[in-house]
Formats: C-alpha cells, sequence, structure tokens
C-alpha cells in the first residue's frame, strides 16, 4: 500500500512567521497556488489520479490543500482528527521571533531537545510523534493499494522519525527547522510511505511546484 504524503500550502501564518500549531488558519494566496499546482501534480499522475482515498487534518489549511486535490480527481476528502498538527500551547499564535522574549524558560526547555518537555496547555514532541504514528499506521490498515494524506510539516516528521528513524537517510540529510528539531518539510511538497514495513521512499520532494 503507498501513502502519499502532502504538507498542506503556505497559510497566512507562515507567511508572518507565526507559530500556528492548530490554530485553524486559511491559506494565503502563494498558498492557494501551490495547493493548485500539487492538485494538477495528481491529476497528472496515474496511480495519483486513481487513488483509493483522500485524507486530510481538518485544519483549514491543510482541508482547502485536500479540497483542491479532491476536486482534481474526483475523490470526496476525509478527514481525520489525529492528523492535526501540534498543539502548541502557550506559543501557539505568537511570532517566531518573539517566542524568547514572551517565554524565555519554556522556550529554552522546548529547545533542549527533551521529547517528553510538554509546551505548557500544549503537546510534546513525543506525544506528537506518537499521535502521528498511531494516525498513519490507522490509514495504512484499511482496505486499500493508495491513498493521499494531506497534513502538517510537524507531525508528519515527528511521525516518519518513529515510523522509519530519525537516522533514515531521507531524514537524516534533510534540513532541520531550528526551533523545532525535526527535518524541514516545505509546503505542499510530496513524500511517500509504502507499506507494509514501512518504507520511506521519498521525502519533500518539491519538483512540482
Amino acid at each position: 500500500m503507498r501513502q502519499i504524503l502532502i504538507r498542506h500550502g503556505e497559510s497566512l501564518s507562515n507567511r508572518e512567521g507565526r507559530v500556528q500549531g492548530q490554530a485553524d488558519v486559511e491559506l494565503s494566496e502563494v498558498g492557494q497556488r501551490q495547493a493548485a499546482a500539487v492538485a494538477d501534480w495528481c491529476r497528472s499522475q496515474p496511480e495519483m489520479a486513481a487513488a483509493d482515498e483522500l485524507w486530510s487534518s481538518p485544519l483549514r489549511r491543510a482541508r482547502a490543500t485536500a479540497e483542491a486535490i479532491g476536486v482534481a480527481i474526483g475523490k470526496p476528502v476525509q478527514l481525520a482528527d489525529d492528523l492535526r498538527e501540534l498543539h502548541a500551547g502557550i506559543f501557539q499564535g505568537h511570532l517566531w521571533d518573539d517566542l524568547a522574549v514572551r517565554f524565555p524558560t519554556e522556550v529554552a526547555r522546548w529547545q533542549s531537545g527533551d521529547l517528553d518537555y510538554q509546551i505548557p496547555k500544549g503537546e510534546s514532541r513525543r506525544q506528537l510523534a506518537e499521535r502521528g504514528r498511531q494516525a498513519l499506521e490507522a490509514l495504512a490498515d484499511r482496505p486499500t493499494k493508495r491513498m493521499i494524506v494531506v497534513a502538517h510539516g510537524g507531525i508528519l516528521t515527528a511521525a516518519l522519525g518513529l515510523l522509519v528513524g530519525r537516522d533514515h537517510p531521507l531524514l537524516a540529510e534533510a534540513s532541520e527547522r531550528p526551533f523545532t528539531r525535526l527535518p524541514a518539510l516545505a509546503n505542499c511538497s510530496i513524500s511517500e510511505l509504502t507499506w507494509p514495513g514501512p518504507k520511506l521512499v521519498r521525502f519533500n520532494e518539491t519538483s512540482h511546484l
């Protein structure tokens, strides 16, 4: 079974340099164009155009990206709550550049890399990774040959780290987001898992954009 993993298009908060977490933020104009481009790519690939299912996080930036794909390939969007991004707690909604001033103690704890440090009123990295792993495994158990999954950079990379190992060559060679210490996924990038395994066969491809 093939899972095509797509990060949502650029959101308004991405453009502003703001922490999103589970805030329900819309796509920017750039993000809308990126969503159209990845939808065109899905339509142009015979196996993707014939995908059995299309799943998405319920947050608007992911759902709007998935809906563009759904129109392109004629598939309804199904929502999975566990595909939502990290709950960023007290960091949510603030500019990335302001965090160290507003929350110096909490930011230092988060940047220490402690997997179990839970952002106040939010989640820890371990909780995020476990939630993402369970979500992708549950979808992989469905009786389908191929599916498209639209979600978020944080949960996808955290889940992949558990599923294939953080030292996997495709993850180890990826640029890292300094604040999250997770491999960076570009907006509307394409990655792919094959099951059983799972096996990561591509990561963060953007040539279609």
